[in-house]
């Protein structure tokens, strides 16, 4: 595609040029998988163009609210049977902070049937920028109606503090390049940071782009809970990540 516009991916999603991936979520103590996280796709052609290519232009416009229900719709969809079937999984969705407070979020939920699991749904919502005073109040709606939140893309370093103790978060995200800089010397100050973070014991932490089975060992070692990344699978389409699921079900040994 030579140039993508808002409308373009407006375009696309009545389109049905948009599609689903899961990226497995697995709990370092044992390799068993613990859930996923539902990632957007746009097929233009025999192109697959990735979501970093499109996200980030139309946020804080209208389409960003559009795509967002349209994830949780598809999600409803695809994996909501399987949801209510397999009681210990949890499924997390994007959620940018400025669709936050409008309570289409909840109406989305709603229509894609997932209420009654609602409890296993995890909504991510990006470090990158903290939701308005109507987005904090409905965050706080939620935390209350046992949908868990997720701070996505988290930095392992003290500014973030700040932010983490202004949202009702449940699950912290670290980002990847913490993950990759493992074993090296800059990471000695942020690993501290974080293993004081995960002796609080507030939050669930889950590690980002995990790649080795040696940034596996350590960051089970120092007590975070669950990881994504290609050690254990590439994003998979519904079916598959199903399959996925019923293979690591009983755990695995990764590392």
């Amino acid at each position: 595609m030579s140039m993508i516009t808002v409308d373009a991916v407006h375009d696309a999603i009545f389109a049905g040029d948009l599609f689903l991936e899961y990226l497995p979520t697995v709990r370092l103590a044992d390799g068993q998988c613990a859930g996923c996280e539902a990632l957007v796709r746009w097929r233009c052609g025999d192109e697959i163009i990735p979501p970093m290519d499109f996200i980030p232009l139309i946020e804080n416009t209208p389409v960003s609210g559009l795509l967002t229900y349209w994830v949780i719709d598809t999600m409803g969809q695809e994996m909501g049977d399987w949801m209510r079937r397999c009681d210990d999984i949890h499924v997390a969705v994007n959620v940018p902070p400025e669709v936050l407070g409008r309570g289409g979020v909840e109406y989305a939920g709603y229509k894609a049937n997932l209420l009654s699991v609602r409890n296993r749904v995890v909504l991510e919502i990006t470090e990158r920028g903290a939701p308005d005073r109507l987005g904090l109040e409905e965050l706080k709606e939620i935390a209350g109606r046992d949908v868990m939140i997720a701070m996505d893309d988290v930095a392992v370093d003290e500014n973030n503090l700040l932010v983490l103790s202004r949202v009702p978060v449940d699950v912290i995200k670290v980002d990847r390049d913490f993950v990759a800089s493992i074993g090296t010397d800059r990471a000695t100050r942020s690993m501290e940071r974080l293993e004081a973070l995960i002796a609080i014991g507030r939050h669930l932490v889950v590690a980002e782009g995990v790649e080795h089975a040696a940034q596996a060992k350590r960051l089970n070692e120092i007590g975070v809970q669950f990881a994504q990344g290609w050690l254990f699978s590439k994003p998979l389409r519904a079916e598959a990540m199903m399959d996925w699921h019923a293979r690591h079900a009983a755990g695995h040994a990764f590392y």
